[in-house]
Parts: structure tokens; C-alpha cells; sequence
């Protein structure tokens, strides 16, 4: 796919620099998103959509109706406001199913231009190709097949080592869903079948994970969430068994309409399409044999940014970018996480890649806590690693980082809830053993450089030693003493100074 640049909202020198957003005309909403950060995982400053329905009727009619459009105009209107207030450097405007394929798609485009907006009328293999980028961009280890359900089609994206492959877009969306329903009981069945066969793509999944991208799949996931009393509210990388699937379509289709609107995080706008999307959902994976499905949070927007970086970029770990930039936000030595990740590795010799990237984001994220009131810097910490927008990152992986901040800013060995939930035992130790280092590395060094750049870590079957510079031996106080201890005592060694 040919990359667009992004269109500016206003004349360069007038932006803010690294400050972009992306207008997404779907099929169901008209989006703007304003992100200001790394590259890699830049931040959400502003995000906000408006339920204009634009594939709403089109297949029996062909064409956008006019209330949709006129709820599209003022969208874009106020959005086109925004981003100029917002000073975005760089601004795209996307549309998708509904524009491509509307007869009066123009006369919504032409508007537009008539804002200062040029569109990109995204074809659907570019949109399938966005969506399995945006994914890729998240969840860079992801091998499956990706999903993305909008209001008007239906991509499906196979997407493994960091690559997209294959991909295709049917006239699936949720706002078509319902007509195909109408005209019989097995009518979705026998249509997504032969959609699929048709393009060679039963049974392509078998084995593999789908990834759910889309705001009516995401919904569902928060559905599943809401009634196992799931602990934490980030739907990002949810697993969902296969059969599942059945079962939510059927708990859909019995409750109440008021008792979905309670749900938090589900919009009131998606509820009367999420029993088609459930009931599609188990068609298509059915079709395919996928083995599970596993949410995104990350789409077709963020891989029109994902796009615009270098190789180099791309293969950046995303969990480490955002960690690193936030510690430099909001830490106090911005230097700091990096080298404290060195300093402590030589205990932890031989870890996976898995647990070390996370021990490493940690290492990051633990100044962050020093903004807190000192009786709550511990919460801080938890709090960071379980709600904080990370990705490449599933609920163990938040539970093992909570822990190792919850440690390293004076929690102690305690292990606060829910953590037990969301992870086992051993991994949540070791997590504390990452903790009481960090926290005897930045007791050290008072959290700069030039100390932890002096001095080592070193263990044996018997010792934990720390080793001085002659000229810091007068670090070591009692409150260092006292977390060597600590350190030592929690991996079963004794702490040996060395100067």
C-alpha cells in the first residue's frame, strides 16, 4: 500500500511539533484521535467519536441517508476546529466502507474539502491492510488471523513475524448484518460460508488466534469481562475462548436492553449490534477453525501510523517506548531506568525475554511513584503498571509489573489484590525480587547516574555482593545496609560489601 502524508490542519511552524491526528470516517462513527509522543506509541491526547451511522441502510438503498450526512458534516466540522485550536502539525482524514462504497459518498468528501480536509478514500485491502498493521503495532508478536469488524465491511488479515500478508474485505459490517439475518434463520451461516470459501479463506485460521479489532467486538469482550467480574478493565489482548462466543450471543439475546446499558465502557450506540456481531463472530470463526480469539485495541488508525516509521522503528519494543517515555515525563533522572535495568540484570542472569522486557519496563517506570504522597507511592506504582496505556502487555505481565513497582516504592513482600488474579505465584515473586532490587539500586544512588555507573552486583551459591568505587564507600549508610539485607535475604544469600 502507497502511504499517504499526513494533510495539515494548519501551516507547519504553527504546530506543535510530534503533535498528529488522524479523522476516521467509518461506517458506523466519524472519529477524531490526537496523539503527541515517541513515535513508536505515541500518546492519546484527545479522542473522540460521533455515531453517524453512515452504513446505516446502504445496502437496501445504495446511498448515505440524509440525517447520517448531516451528522457527518457537523462531525467534521467540529473536528476539523479542533485540530486546528489543538495546533496539530499533522493531520489525515481517512474514509472507509460506507464513503467507498455510498453513491452520494462524494457530496460527504466534497463537504469536507469544503473544511480543509482532503480525504483518503482507504480501498478495502488498503483498510485490511491498516487494520493488520495496527495490530502488528500492539501486539508485535502476533501470528493469526486479524479481524476488524466496522460498520460497513468485514477485513480479514493474516498477519505473522511481524508482517502482513494476505488479506480481503467482505460486505460483512455490523450495520448489514441485520438485513442478511432477515431473510432467514441460516441465512449469516450460509452468506459468511460462502464469502469465505469463495476467496479461499475456510479454514485458513486453523490452530491460530483471531484478533478483534473493532468497536462492537471490543464491546463484546467488555460484555465478557462485566459478567466474570474480571479485575481488570483494559480490554487490550482479553483472550475469549471459541465457545464462548455462543454462549455471550445467548446471554445477549436474553437480557434486558437496560441491564447492557449499566454495563460501564459499553457504548449505548453499539448495543443493538452486538448480538449480530457475537452471532458473526461465531460463524466466522467457525469458518476459519481459529483456536481463540484475543482483543486489540489497536486498528486500522494505529497502523496508518505504524506506516510512517522506519524499519528501525518498527521493530522497537512499543512496551519499552512508552515506559521509557514516561519515565522520562515524570521521573526525576530521566537516564536512570536504563542504567538501573543493567545494574540489576547480572541477578537475574538467564531470564526469558519475556520476563526480562518487563523487569526492564519496571526499571522505567518506578520514578514515577516520587510524584506521590510518600504514604501512598506504593498504590502509585500498582496503579501505573495495571491502568497505565501500555501495550504488547497481557494481564500477567501488568500483575508482575504492579508487583515489582508496589515492592520497589515500599510495599514490601505484601501482594495486594488483585494480583493473585492475574497471575501465579512464582512469577509474582520474582517480580519482588525485581522490586527489592530496583529499590536497593535507587536507595544507592539517589537516584543519578554516576553511582550505579561505579558500582556491580554480583552473586554466588552463598553471597549477594555489592561492589564500591573506593570513593562511594561512604554510600553505603544504614538505609543501603538495610536493603542489601533485604535483598540478599529474599534470594537466600548472605550480603557481602565490597570495596
Amino acid at each position: 500500500m502507497n502511504t499517504v502524508p499526513f494533510r495539515r490542519a494548519r501551516a507547519k511552524p504553527e504546530g506543535i511539533e510530534g503533535r498528529t491526528a488522524i479523522i476516521d470516517i467509518g461506517s458506523n462513527s466519524v472519529r477524531l484521535v490526537v496523539y503527541q509522543g515517541s513515535a513508536r506509541l505515541p500518546a492519546t491526547l484527545f479522542n473522540e467519536k460521533v455515531m453517524a451511522g453512515l452504513g446505516r441502510g446502504l445496502a437496501e438503498t445504495g446511498a448515505i441517508d440524509a440525517a447520517s450526512l448531516a451528522t457527518a458534516r457537523g462531525a467534521l466540522a467540529r473536528f476539523a476546529t479542533l485540530a486546528r485550536e489543538m495546533q496539530v502539525g499533522e493531520l489525515r482524514t481517512v474514509a472507509t466502507a460506507a464513503v467507498r462504497d455510498a453513491s452520494n459518498g462524494r457530496e460527504l468528501i466534497e463537504a469536507a474539502r469544503g473544511l480543509g480536509l482532503e480525504v483518503e478514500t482507504l480501498s478495502g485491502e488498503e483498510e485490511a491492510m491498516a487494520s493488520g498493521l495496527g495490530v502488528l503495532s500492539g501486539i508485535p508478536e502476533a501470528d493469526g488471523i486479524v479481524g476488524d469488524l466496522g460498520g460497513g465491511s468485514l477485513e480479514l488479515v493474516r498477519v505473522v513475524a511481524g508482517t502482513v500478508t494476505d488479506r480481503v474485505s467482505f460486505p460483512l459490517g455490523v450495520l448489514r448484518l441485520g438485513a442478511i439475518r432477515a431473510e432467514s434463520k441460516t441465512a449469516l451461516d450460509r452468506r459468511v460460508a460462502r464469502l469465505l470459501g469463495d476467496a479461499g479463506w475456510k479454514g485458513r485460521g486453523k490452530g491460530l488466534p483471531f484478533y478483534l479489532v473493532g468497536g462492537s467486538w471490543r464491546s463484546l469482550a467488555r460484555l465478557d469481562m462485566h459478567l466474570k467480574h474480571y479485575p481488570l478493565p483494559i480490554a487490550h489482548q482479553y483472550p475469549m475462548a471459541v465457545a464462548r462466543i455462543g454462549e455471550l450471543a445467548s446471554s445477549i439475546a436474553a437480557m434486558p436492553r437496560a441491564d447492557l446499558k449499566a454495563i460501564p465502557n459499553i457504548s449505548s450506540a453499539r448495543i443493538g449490534s452486538l448480538e449480530d456481531a457475537a452471532l458473526l463472530l461465531a460463524v466466522v470463526l467457525r469458518q476459519l477453525g481459529s483456536k481463540g480469539t484475543i482483543v486489540s485495541a489497536y486498528g486500522l488508525r494505529e497502523g496508518l501510523l505504524f506506516q510512517r516509521l522506519s524499519s528501525e522503528q518498527r521493530q522497537e519494543d512499543p512496551l519499552i517506548a512508552a515506559t521509557r517515555d514516561e519515565g522520562e515525563r515524570l521521573g526525576r533522572f530521566p537516564e536512570h531506568g536504563d542504567l538501573l535495568d543493567r545494574w540489576i540484570a547480572p541477578l537475574f542472569a538467564g531470564e526469558p525475554h519475556e520476563l526480562a522486557r518487563l523487569r526492564h519496563a519496571a526499571c522505567q517506570l518506578v520514578d514515577v511513584g516520587w510524584h506521590a504522597n510518600p504514604e501512598f507511592r506504593a498504590e502509585r506504582g500498582l496503579d501505573a503498571a495495571l491502568h497505565g496505556n501500555w501495550v504488547a502487555i497481557d494481564s500477567m505481565g501488568r500483575a508482575a509489573l504492579g508487583q515489582a513497582l508496589y515492592t520497589a516504592l515500599g510495599g514490601g513482600l505484601d501482594t495486594p489484590a488483585p494480583l493473585p488474579q492475574l497471575a501465579d505465584d512464582d512469577t509474582l515473586w520474582r517480580a519482588k525480587l525485581w522490586g527489592l532490587a530496583i529499590r536497593l539500586g535507587q536507595r544507592l544512588s539517589g537516584g543519578v547516574a554516576a553511582p550505579i555507573k561505579r558500582s556491580e552486583l554480583h552473586m554466588d551459591e552463598e553471597t549477594l555482593a555489592l561492589c564500591l568505587d573506593p570513593e562511594d564507600e561512604a554510600l553505603y549508610g544504614e538505609a543501603v545496609e538495610k536493603r542489601h539485607k533485604a535483598l540478599a535475604a529474599a534470594f537466600g544469600r548472605e550480603p557481602i560489601l565490597e570495596v
